[in-house]
């Protein structure tokens, strides 16, 4: 009797362990301290179905009583929807019961046919050597579903939550089913309700996976949305600048021939200091950066205050005259998310060390945009990539950069070397054509 005892507690332990394993997969919302939310459950778990198995003669009916169970637990302990409490304990049930009852039953069905139950003082138990394929089965259950789940971060949905139940409610029934059998009429169950078990749990996983991944692609088209607003948004000041500094360039050159007259007039020392002091003040337009394009020379004007006001060394070297077929929006895009990450990354480095160069402009057939920037340099870094940190900033607009030089047949690169970041952007420009 010991031995099966032992066993079965072996189980019962391995039964929570999977629920500590699954919980933590998928339910991302603790309502406690970390220790009571990842403990709890399982500790639970393992004491009821210990109590329910030695204490009572409730048989095959502690199996519901312990899913209700679960369920009221995790939601005790974790905020996340009732959605998602759900279907952790479908998966959680999934892999720590009818997936495994149905591999290691009938592994025991054909070795040991219609011998698979042996009576010990008077109640019947399966096979010790069942009970150890259970433990391996389980064991590398888990290990399959800890590699599909480690990295899950999406919130179920009612629709989806829905199908899976009805898949799981017919499993259970099954699996109750076949407990029953064993353990309440003392005889083996058909291998048929077995198999049946384990088909409908492939179901459930290919069903979960499918919304697994209908989840993903929902999220990534809010995140492109979002993307998208927020290059509009960024687009529309620039264009708000544009119109600012026409207005303001137009009555310029006046303004300054104005002031000239005022500092050489016969008036008095104040009124020619008064001259020279605004006339330095709207110095920032002889220094305008031409760059050919109209729209370009408002970003990098409007880059080039910031990266002063950081105390950033911004160099920039443009020549884009002619180079007419590469649009407003993507020119934004371009140019103003890949300053924008420099401008974040140079911020992170002492005063002396903050460099920006720019350099762009037709070469042979291809426009060529270089963006580059000192970084913080992490030693043993593959030339290829970036540190942690400056993934994060330089990552956020990378993926809008590529897809803009993807609109043009063009490419965009990220390098990595000696403590300097640089972007490469090469668009052809034999034809000027849009790509669909």
């Amino acid at each position: 009797m010991w031995l099966y005892q032992i066993l079965d507690i072996l189980c019962t332990i391995t039964e929570g362990f999977c629920l500590y394993v699954i919980s933590k997969c998928l339910c991302k919302e603790p309502r406690f301290q970390t220790a009571i939310n990842k403990f709890v459950p399982p500790i639970a778990e393992i004491v009821l179905t210990y109590a329910l198995t030695w204490f009572t003669a409730l048989g095959a009916w502690k199996i519901p009583l312990i899913v209700i169970f679960v369920i009221a637990v995790l939601k005790i302990c974790y905020k996340d929807t009732i959605y998602q409490i759900i279907t952790a304990v479908e998966v959680w049930f999934m892999a720590a019961s009818i997936f495994m009852e149905s591999i290691s039953y009938s592994f025991g069905h054909w070795l040991y046919g219609s011998k698979q139950l042996v009576m010990i003082e008077s109640q019947a138990f399966t096979r010790w050597e069942i009970y150890v394929i259970s433990l391996v089965v389980r064991f590398v259950l888990l290990v399959i579903f800890y590699v599909i789940l480690k990295n899950y971060k999406y919130k179920m949905q009612l629709k989806d939550s829905m199908i899976l139940t009805s898949v799981f409610l017919v499993a259970l029934a099954i699996v109750v089913f076949t407990v029953f059998n064993v353990l309440n009429l003392e005889r083996t169950a058909d291998l048929t309700l077995y198999i049946s078990s384990g088909v409908l749990g492939a179901i459930f996983v290919m069903i979960f996976m499918y919304a697994k991944n209908v989840l993903f692609l929902r999220e990534q088209e809010q995140r492109d949305k979002i993307q998208i607003a927020q290059l509009r948004q960024q687009y529309a000041y620039y264009q708000d600048k544009l119109k600012d500094g026409e207005r303001i360039r137009s009555i310029y050159h006046d303004m300054k021939n104005h002031l000239l007259v005022l500092e050489g007039s016969q008036g008095t020392e104040t009124t020619r200091q008064m001259a020279q002091q605004l006339r330095s003040q709207i110095a920032d337009y002889e220094d305008y950066i031409h760059t050919g394009n109209d729209f370009l020379d408002i970003i990098i004007k409007d880059k080039a205050g910031k990266a002063r006001e950081k105390q950033i060394d911004f160099s920039a070297t443009i020549d884009f005259g002619g180079i007419d077929f590469i649009e407003p929006f993507d020119i934004s895009t371009l140019f103003g998310n890949g300053i924008d990450n420099a401008i974040e990354a140079s911020e992170k480095l002492p005063t002396e060390e903050r460099v920006i160069l720019i350099k762009a402009g037709k070469v042979q057939d291809f426009v060529s945009i270089l963006i580059e920037n000192n970084c913080m340099s992490v030693s043993g870094m593959d030339d290829n990539r970036t540190t942690k940190a400056d993934k994060f900033l330089h990552g956020f607009g990378i993926s809008n950069i590529k897809k803009a030089a993807e609109k043009y047949g063009g490419t965009c690169t990220t390098s990595q070397a000696d403590g300097k970041f640089t972007l490469k952007i090469l668009l052809p420009a034999s034809n000027g054509k849009v790509m669909g």
